[in-house]
């Protein structure tokens, strides 16, 4: 019989993976993998309440449950990564790198090598066509995780298992109520995967902390205002900016001379994008595009349509369709076969 490990984080959906896998006649063992904040005492983490939840579950299902703790794991690497994007003014995703580097990545090297699947709540699938195994789209797609997924190593895809991936997220809350789960009513977490209840810019101020400079208004130059550091804004933000006679839109970072250009308006044209290049395209099954592709460049329920062009050493430029708001460097843009179906990867957005 096949191993199986399941990632119980103490929300609802990976719960509901134990039970899906428990009334197949199947009991996988349940790790609870450690990734929370450094400064336990002065950040408010729900990681406690969380390791009780998964606790009752698995003992309710008859599982042994394992915390493996990957904290300095994800210190080292997926927030290192974030810092190092962000200050350098890319709009980086960390719980992309924490799927690849963590949840398939430590957690594998410490424990995961001795089972056969690797099982999380993720709202994914996977489908075996023609010989091959390719990570697939859920049919929800506003809970749809594959984006959060496309950088996986293909050795990590064959390991993945998604049992809760063909339901609609209401199917899952409704299972949990009816199995009188200790969680079915908890609300899903929100952002950032290790923050918890932590504000993301208190986080980035905490390892970076304030660069002002100048906040220039694009179509004139002319100075409008001072940004705390450019680290704060993304492209296409349009809340929180702070400064009077909006609304103003983000539209551009001059790292180098530390300045944030905006744009004043309901919808400049200079917010949209459609045609950007993408590099270092990481692949999941197949190593080639088709012609003809649907992408996400953010965790949105919508895809759209696109042809690429290959300009070599694994970059293409994308020609979407429409224009594209809020199109940053650093973003991944994950690309789907054009029935956004297949996933194909992801590469880094470079404009």
């Amino acid at each position: 019989m096949k191993k199986i490990a399941v990632l119980l984080s103490g929300g609802v959906d990976s719960s509901v993976v134990v039970y899906e896998l428990a009334r197949q006649g199947l009991h996988p063992d349940c790790f609870y993998i450690k990734i929370g904040p450094e400064e336990k005492e002065e950040w408010d983490c729900s990681s406690e309440e969380d390791l009780e939840m998964a606790t009752a579950v698995a003992r309710r299902y008859g599982c042994k449950l394992e915390v493996v703790d990957c904290h300095r794991e994800y210190w080292d690497n997926v927030t290192r990564y974030t810092m190092e994007k962000v200050k350098s003014g890319f709009t980086p995703n960390p719980d992309v790198m924490c799927n690849r580097l963590i949840k398939f990545g430590a957690f594998h090297e410490k424990r995961g090598h001795e089972y056969d699947f690797i099982a999380t709540g993720h709202y994914a699938q996977t489908e075996i066509i023609d010989g091959r195994k390719w990570l697939t789209t859920s049919p929800d797609p506003v809970k749809d995780q594959t984006d959060f997924l496309a950088q996986i190593y293909d050795w990590q895809l064959e390991k993945a298992l998604f049992p809760i991936g063909h339901y609609m997220k209401d199917e899952v809350r409704a299972i949990a109520e009816r199995e009188h789960l200790i969680n079915a009513k908890r609300k899903d977490s929100q952002g950032i995967c290790f923050l918890g209840k932590i504000n993301y810019n208190e986080y980035i101020e905490r390892y970076l902390g304030d660069n002002p400079g100048d906040v220039i208004e694009l179509e004139t130059g002319r100075r409008i205002g001072e940004h705390k550091g450019l680290w704060f804004h993304t492209i296409g933000q349009r809340k929180g900016l702070g400064f009077g006679g909006g609304p103003w839109f983000v539209v551009k970072k001059d790292v180098g001379n530390n300045i944030l250009y905006v744009s004043h308006g309901y919808d400049p044209q200079t917010a949209y994008k459609q045609d950007f290049p993408v590099h270092d395209f990481h692949y999941l099954t197949e190593r080639t595009l088709p012609g003809r592709i649907t992408f996400k460049i953010r965790h949105t329920p919508e895809w759209h349509e696109a042809t690429v062009e290959p300009t070599g050493d694994n970059s293409y430029i994308i020609h979407s369709r429409e224009k594209i708001h809020g199109v940053a460097p650093g973003q991944f843009c994950v690309v789907y076969d054009a029935e956004h179906h297949r996933c194909y990867g992801s590469g880094e957005i470079t404009v």
